[in-house]
């Protein structure tokens, strides 16, 4: 039975950092933040619930392969009534479909991992929760611990990051002759829509910490999210919800459109009005939204999915975003995986039809996905939960000294393949920056 330690906290700011950086000092380690861009820049961010949530110190855990992944999960959240935390791959695609990954596989990541902290920190408006077994830590104990990280430690934690030099898996003929193929595949009716990826990577070492707290600043966004899972790290500037349950309602939020910002304030209002009314970013995104619609009603009730918003322009540092909100109800006794499960994964990074499209990114892809466009998040005690889409993040192997991060966009009828190839540059900028 856990105990709940409440405190008010002056400088929220900086308890957060130290809560970071304590909880990288073990093997298992989750750090979901939100707040500052929340308060900051997305005050319409609709299904706000915490500034930010830090699990770490394994009590009980599972991971595992593709095979009966959702299954075992679901055991293991049934038999486990607390807060849980962890992530899904992409390719957990082959537990749901008769699909398979044989793309090149660099990080090696297990297919799924989630764990149950011996600590977990809550917070919201300055209000901080410590939820602990006390018969593992006391109350002072905890919190002292965290507070007393010193200053040095602090200051390390947000030096410069040494800069590496990328690769690129596609050049950019390679990539806009690709993107012209799959545009074929469109005119022929095997899909309306794809999302292609391409993968930047570097054997070298990095500092996670270090490198996760610049790419927070570089890009605040609302599902960031640092992970540490032994040796293979995530490193996320997120900005897209991939589903949320709050008591019996269902919320997906895809992201589908995508321009650049300026910093002139008249020109940056004309790109957004732009983003609303092009066709081409409107077909992406209502291709989407049905699709989902469409994976909701898989497990809910007759007549419970809407679509709340279509169509919302949000902006973000980097860029503006189109991103619809489609909700739906379940039963009291749904069983939260398979709801999971028959939404992955997202529409927003598969394409339509979705078995087809998957077809199609194993054939014309050059790397395995894995956490790229997966979700990390958290399963409350109450059976709620929310994860975030795994984009616009860096990976990396420690082990291995292998760093990645992946990018990609949609594809439709529409789609020009060298504006495509621009899309797919200006996604990697945050990563860019961090890492150049």
């Amino acid at each position: 039975m856990r105990k709940e330690l409440k405190i008010e906290v002056e400088d929220s700011e900086s308890f957060k950092l130290k809560s970071l950086l304590y909880g990288n000092r073990f093997n298992r380690c989750v750090f979901l933040d939100s707040s500052n861009f929340c308060q900051n820049h997305y005050s319409k961010f609709t299904y706000y619930e915490y500034d930010f949530l830090v699990g770490f110190d394994s009590l009980l855990e599972i991971s595992g392969t593709e095979k009966n992944s959702f299954k075992n999960l679901s055991e293991f959240n049934n038999k486990n009534r607390d807060w849980m935390f962890g992530y899904l791959t992409y390719d957990l695609k082959n537990d749901i479909e008769n699909l398979r990954s044989e793309n090149i596989d660099e990080l090696n990541f297990a297919s799924f991992h989630f764990f149950i902290p011996q600590i977990i920190l809550v917070s919201k408006d300055k209000k901080l929760s410590i939820l602990f077994h006390k018969d593992q830590y006391s109350e002072k104990e905890i919190y002292q611990l965290i507070s007393e990280i010193d200053a040095i430690e602090l200051s390390n934690s947000i030096n410069h990051v040494s800069p590496i030099i990328l690769n690129q898996r596609f050049t950019k003929k390679e990539y806009i002759n690709t993107v012209n193929k799959l545009k074929k595949h469109i005119q022929l009716g095997d899909i309306y829509e794809v999302n292609f990826c391409q993968e930047f990577y570097s054997h070298k070492e990095i500092d996670p910490v270090n490198s996760y707290l610049k790419l927070k600043e570089v890009s605040p966004t609302p599902f960031s999210c640092y992970y540490k899972y032994n040796n293979n790290y995530l490193l996320s500037a997120s900005p897209e919800r991939f589903l949320k349950k709050n008591t019996n309602k269902i919320i997906s939020q895809p992201i589908k459109g995508t321009i650049k910002r300026s910093e002139n304030k008249n020109e940056d209002l004309l790109l957004k009005e732009q983003l609303l009314n092009d066709p081409k970013e409107r077909a992406e995104n209502v291709m989407i939204v049905d699709l989902v619609r469409n994976d909701l009603s898989k497990t809910a009730k007759k007549g419970s999915v809407k679509v709340e918003e279509l169509y919302g322009i949000y902006s973000f540092k980097q860029v503006h975003q189109m991103i619809s909100t489609i909700v739906s109800d379940v039963e009291n006794d749904a069983d939260i995986i398979e709801i999971i499960k028959n939404a992955f994964p997202m529409g927003s990074m598969t394409g339509a039809p979705k078995i087809r499209a998957m077809k199609l990114i194993e054939e014309y892809e050059k790397t395995k996905r894995g956490l790229y466009s997966g979700c990390v998040g958290f399963i409350t005690p109450e059976k709620n939960f929310d994860f975030n889409v795994v984009i616009r993040s860096i990976l990396y192997n420690q082990k291995k000294k292998y760093v990645s991060f992946t990018v990609g966009g949609a594809i439709t009828s529409l789609a020009n393949a060298n504006k495509e190839y621009e899309e797919c540059m200006l996604k990697a900028e945050a990563m860019l920056k961090v890492l150049q």
